[in-house]
């Protein structure tokens, strides 16, 4: 474990390197004239002295960097748009230049000379299996992060309920902690379930990158089955943006978010925020939901969730200083949050659902991040970012009486209201009631260095750093219990270094790394004991356990043709048991593990990209893959379970493997129209009780769709009317294994094949500062389930409005 104070030591050292010169920066963005980022336009910095070339990114944006003071002239051309000239004067640090490029609708060009590559591109080319979603079209719908993910080729979203329910994510089968997901390559476990991607809006977010299977080293983490990287925004230009949505089951969701920057100085002010709120009232009926009646005659019922509510609020505010000559980014800040989550049933829709079971989270973490590119000698680069602060959460379920579904209090044979024996809804007799509390104090630190020997090789050290130290306390416990309540504690150090080749005029790219696991765990446990001489005393008993792994991969590409590119990856990959899954929450029903060992995969990719081919106005894209991954002591849920279960535990199933193949088809016609189609099929073993069966509550065929078509100068003269159409199908999946003779019918062990549809629609005004969204969710009201046949929201609709400064 390296310690903190040296990680500081050295960022003091960092921020003591500066200068003074007569140079400056040139920043800017480059729009097209329907408000959407010119992606790629060439754009040429030059006077007698000096010529400079860059391209805009994923955004419009631009940079020119140490640039002396002067007259230059600056030439913009895009072979959609008319070409821009402009004079520009840099006589302070930092010059911002915005242009807007005004279409042309001669695009029907046959050659296209591609001079760079979107960041999007980039990280598809680098060989890994991996998508990358750009959020700023998506950001102004009523689309929450998880959506999108799910509308993902190899990506299945398991959510148990509407907002706020608990989720989890599945890549080409490999489900639960075996998929980690990040923020800005932070863990997003150290934040917490206030500060999650049920609550963090698009708007906030850059992109998404979705790696599959092999994991990249600057993502230091135990990621076996793949990792989701969340990017959110780090633009340096002063912006506002503001949005307001409300629908269905009284869903309420609203963000705002902003960044101003003094130009003269680099002192930057960035803030977000968040709020969230849900009644998630909709209707479920089937399976259990069922009144019990006199002589315990049981009636199925269509019934609305009635203890089903969310709520989260949460922020984030940071100071420093951006684009000055000693830091890209240095920036100092805070991120709270907090949420409040009814739940109406355990793991599975019981007979017998809860009323007032309900758990509370909330955060407060401290941040810092120092990005420098090219520090002390070109080629260097750093970027450290840590987080320390404090999460705590409380269970509380004190209700003795018991419920029906009809949300009126449940009777017995005779008809008389009763109450559980235990004093609480959830059956736990040897404790009764409870306001359990789980209080932890966390620290992350992810530190990369980088150096580029020149543009063909490039060395990458990165290190994570995590720990969470918890305590429990019940406040329904005898001061005696609550005097032997132990502490948890869990430290995790993944250690990677990578190194990059890129040749053969950038035909080929090589990407091979290392990683080392080390992760310990320290259980201290009081207990009274009788000493020598018959006195009573308190002893810790402590278990703890340190393991260590290693683990190596690398992924490779490779472009026959500027048009199609082989695509292969590999990784020998080890993910080590969470804390929920060693130490148990009493909030997601899940009961401790202490004996749960790591799980270990070999992961492989093999895939291709055809495109983009372009016709005239008309282009195409192909991808596929073709994936294998061989599983040993493969964590999650038993394989043989009741549908009555309140509580889950998590356990080695066994070995098992997962095969399969995924395509993706993206078509757009003359910057109008999108279509998109993707689908997935695979298989999931496991051996159980040394026969090889399919791994239950797994999707194995699953198919997205999308359209998008856009109409330019609608009602009104420069404004843009998009309309959306999305396309969910899964095909049916059994969500336990059939056990001894099956006579209750398939329907008890199956979730139905299911296909959902949304539609969209967004609305432009002609200044691109306010932008208005009509959605509707599952058109045709189908019923939708997913985690262990939980039922999902039926139709639903929304309006939003957004609000942008630019």
């Amino acid at each position: 474990m390296i310690p903190i104070k040296i990680y500081v030591t050295v960022l003091i050292l960092f921020l003591s390197y500066s200068a003074f010169s007569q140079n400056g920066n040139i920043t800017g963005y480059v729009l097209f004239d329907n408000n959407k980022p010119a992606i790629g336009t060439s754009i040429v910095l030059e006077n007698s002295n000096i010529k400079q070339e860059t391209s805009a990114g994923i955004n419009g944006e631009f940079i020119f960097k140490n640039i002396p003071y002067g007259n230059y002239t600056l030439n913009i051309h895009s072979l959609n748009a008319k070409s821009v000239t402009k004079s520009i004067l840099l006589n302070t640090k930092i010059k911002s230049v915005n242009s807007v490029l005004e279409l042309t609708n001669y695009q029907d060009l046959q050659e296209v000379l591609v001079k760079t590559k979107t960041e999007k591109r980039k990280i598809e080319d680098d060989g890994f299996a991996v998508n990358v979603i750009e959020t700023e079209e998506a950001s102004v719908r009523n689309i929450q992060t998880n959506e999108l993910l799910n509308t993902t080729v190899g990506v299945k979203l398991r959510q148990n309920g509407g907002l706020g329910s608990q989720v989890e994510y599945s890549l080409n089968g490999l489900t639960g902690s075996a998929v980690s997901i990040f923020i800005d390559g932070i863990p997003i476990s150290i934040y917490g379930s206030s500060f999650s991607l049920n609550s963090i809006p698009p708007s906030m977010i850059k992109r998404i990158e979705i790696y599959k299977g092999v994991v990249p080293g600057h993502l230091a983490d135990d990621a076996l089955g793949g990792a989701i990287n969340i990017v959110l925004h780090n633009s340096t230009k002063t912006n506002f943006s503001a949005s307001v949505s409300y629908g269905s089951f009284n869903t309420l969701q609203t963000s705002l978010n902003g960044l101003y920057r003094f130009e003269k100085s680099g002192f930057t002010v960035k803030g977000s925020a968040f709020h969230n709120y849900s009644d998630n009232d909709y209707e479920v009926w089937g399976g259990q939901v069922k009144v019990t009646g006199l002589g315990g005659v049981q009636t199925p019922i269509t019934a609305r969730r009635f203890n089903d509510a969310y709520r989260s609020t949460g922020g984030m505010a940071q100071i420093g200083f951006t684009n000055v000559k000693w830091a890209d980014q240095f920036l100092i800040g805070v991120t709270g949050s907090n949420d409040y989550k009814e739940i109406q049933h355990g793991a599975f829709i019981t007979i017998m659902p809860y009323k007032d079971r309900f758990m509370e989270s909330d955060a407060i973490l401290t941040n810092l991040t120092y990005q420098k590119k090219s520090l002390f000698t070109k080629g260097l680069d750093v970027n450290i970012h840590g987080l320390y602060g404090k999460r705590n959460r409380v269970v509380s379920d004190t209700l003795p009486w018991a419920y029906s579904w009809n949300g009126k209090r449940a009777i017995d044979y005779q008809g008389n209201e009763y109450q559980y024996t235990w004093g609480s809804q959830q059956e736990k007799t040897e404790y009764g009631p409870i306001h359990n509390y789980i209080n932890r104090n966390v620290a992350s630190v992810r530190t990369g260095i980088s150096y580029a020997l020149n543009n063909s090789h490039k060395v990458l050290f990165n290190h994570v750093f995590s720990s969470i130290d918890r305590e429990d306390k019940d406040e329904f416990a005898s001061a005696t219990e609550n005097t032997y309540t132990g502490s948890r504690d869990l430290y995790k150090n993944i250690y990677s270094l990578t190194y990059e080749l890129n040749a053969f005029n950038n035909k080929l790219k090589a990407n091979l790394f290392g990683k080392h696991y080390q992760q310990k765990t320290v259980s201290i446990d009081p207990e009274n004991q009788t000493d020598n001489e018959g006195n009573n005393i308190i002893v810790d008993e402590i278990i703890s356990s340190n393991k260590k792994y290693n683990g190596y991969g690398f992924a490779i590409s490779y472009a026959i043709i500027p048009e199609v590119t082989l695509l292969t990856s590999a990784e020998k990959a080890i993910r080590l048991p969470n804390e929920t899954e060693t130490f148990g929450n009493d909030g997601d029903n899940v009961i401790a593990n202490p004996s749960i060992t790591p799980e270990q995969s070999k992961n492989y990719n093999l895939g291709f990209r055809f495109g983009a081919f372009q016709l005239k106005k008309h282009e195409f894209t192909l991808t596929t893959n073709l994936f294998t991954r061989n599983i040993k002591d493969r964590i999650g849920l038993p394989i043989e379970r009741t549908p009555d279960e309140e509580l889950i535990l998590y356990e080695n199933q066994g070995n098992g493997s997962s095969k399969g193949i995924e395509a993706q088809l993206n078509y757009s016609y003359n910057n109008n129209l999108e279509l998109n189609f993707n689908i997935t099929r695979l298989t999931l073993k496991v051996i159980n009780r040394g026969i090889e069966i399919d791994v239950p509550n797994t999707p194995f065929f699953t198919m997205n769709g999308g359209l998008r078509y856009s109409i330019k100068n609608a009602i009104q003269k420069d404004s843009r009317l998009n309309f959306f159409y999305t396309l969910y199908f899964t095909d049916t999946f059994s969500y336990l294994p059939p056990q001894g003779n099956n006579t209750a019918g398939n329907d008890f062990f199956e979730v139905p094949q299911q296909i959902a549809q949304d539609f969209g629609l967004t609305y432009n005004f002609p200044n691109n500062k306010l932008i208005i969204s009509f959605d509707i969710k599952n058109i045709l009201d189908e019923p939708l389930y997913d985690n262990l046949r939980v039922q999902k929201p039926g139709q639903a609709f929304y309006l939003k409005l957004n609000y942008k400064i630019k």
